[in-house]
This record gives structure tokens, C-alpha cells and sequence, in this order.
């Protein structure tokens, strides 16, 4: 396993101990890289008008077209780090 395959590992399990919920945007970062990183490109049928939450989540995946999983699973862990400064406080 590469040392980041670890590391975007790691941070899967890092990112529940937050102690914060992070905004919106930053969830649809986490999930879009996630998804990227694990099956690439979004070749999934766009949801309807009327399903706001995954249309949401579609276009911030879709965003990310072209992306490599190597790239995408540094973005995940890079975000998951900087969102433990930001919303893990003791």
C-alpha cells in the first residue's frame, strides 16, 4: 500500500473525530475528492431538479472531471487536515 493510500486512509477515520460540523462547502469538497479519489470521474446520470441535496453533491463531484485518484486522495487529506485545525478543539 503507498504511504498515501495510508494517508488518505487515515484521514477517513480523522475526519469523524471533529468536534465541529464543517459548512456545507466543505463537506461537498470532502465528499467530491472522496468520490474522485475512489471511482474517478463522475459517469453518473445527473439528478433531478427537484433532488437539490444530490444535485448538489453531483455538480461538486462532476467539478473535479480529470482529476487523478493520486490528486484527489492529496486534496482529501490536505482539506481533512486543514478542517482538524479548523474544528477540532479540545
Amino acid at each position: 500500500m503507498s504511504k498515501l493510500t495510508e494517508q488518505f486512509e487515515a484521514a477517513q477515520l480523522k475526519v469523524k473525530t471533529l468536534t465541529e460540523r464543517p459548512d456545507n462547502n466543505e463537506l461537498l469538497d470532502l465528499y467530491a475528492f472522496f468520490k474522485q479519489a475512489t471511482e474517478g470521474d463522475n459517469n453518473t446520470d445527473e439528478p433531478g431538479l427537484f433532488d437539490i441535496k444530490e444535485k448538489f453533491k453531483w455538480k461538486q463531484w462532476d467539478g473535479k472531471r480529470g482529476m487523478s485518484s493520486d490528486a484527489a486522495k492529496q486534496a482529501y487529506v490536505d482539506l481533512v487536515e486543514t478542517l482538524l485545525g479548523k474544528y477540532s478543539h479540545s
